[in-house]
């Protein structure tokens, strides 16, 4: 089977990524710098191949992928297995107010304990499974075609430790940035990485790496 090569794109700015809030599975649109970096993304990919563009059903990342494929004709086919992880009643709150109100779990947050959920929410063993599951069997639709998946810093963050072999405690050196473009290759014998944070198409001094606890 020939290759499946993904353009993995973190959603557009929020204003919740402004306030450090956690979003998770609420569902922020864009901000107005979030959708102008929606439409220098789209800009960017103007002519590149993409036989497909599939997002997360979220408003944030729903709206940065509509402005790649509306700029070339095609329509955005969502699927819930791309969201952000879920993070239950950590939704809504800062990192402070996290660290006040949850301190215990808040630390297990932030070391990264792999079974480690919020109340409600989802652990990184969860995620992992779900996010690579999906992104398996959307690449496996489009062999030796390139296709476009929008989603969320916890997502992507878990597809650059797929792509590279490393765990999930593994401490984190690369960039989440907003509309950022990532190249990966999808076989049937894993993902691997081709390139990675590509921020070119944004304007400079704007543009900073977000973690993906407030993705």
């Amino acid at each position: 089977m020939q290759a499946t090569r993904i353009l993995a794109v973190r959603h557009g700015e929020t204003a919740w990524n402004r306030d450090t809030r956690i979003q998770g599975h609420t569902d922020i649109e864009l901000n107005e710098h979030g959708r102008r970096q929606a439409a220098q993304l789209a800009h960017a990919l103007r002519d590149e191949p993409i036989a497909a563009c599939y997002a997360s059903d979220l408003l944030r990342a729903l709206e940065t992928a509509q402005a790649v494929a509306n700029t070339r004709g095609q329509a955005v086919t969502t699927h819930v297995g791309l969201r952000e992880r879920c993070f239950g009643r950590f939704e809504g709150h800062t990192w402070t107010e996290l660290e006040q109100r949850f301190p215990e779990e808040s630390l297990a947050w932030r070391k990264r304990v792999p079974d480690f959920a919020p109340a409600g929410g989802e652990s990184l063993l969860q995620l992992e499974a779900r996010v690579v599951s999906t992104v398996e069997e959307l690449a496996a639709r489009h062999p030796g075609e390139q296709v476009l998946m929008v989603a969320h810093g916890g997502v992507l963050d878990i597809l650059y430790r797929a792509a590279t072999r490393l765990g999930l405690q593994a401490p984190r050196s690369w960039e989440l940035t907003n509309t950022a473009i990532n190249r990966l290759l999808w076989s049937p014998e894993g993902l691997s990485l081709v390139g990675w944070a590509d921020t070119s198409h944004l304007q400079s001094g704007h543009e900073k790496t977000l973690d993906e606890r407030n993705a």
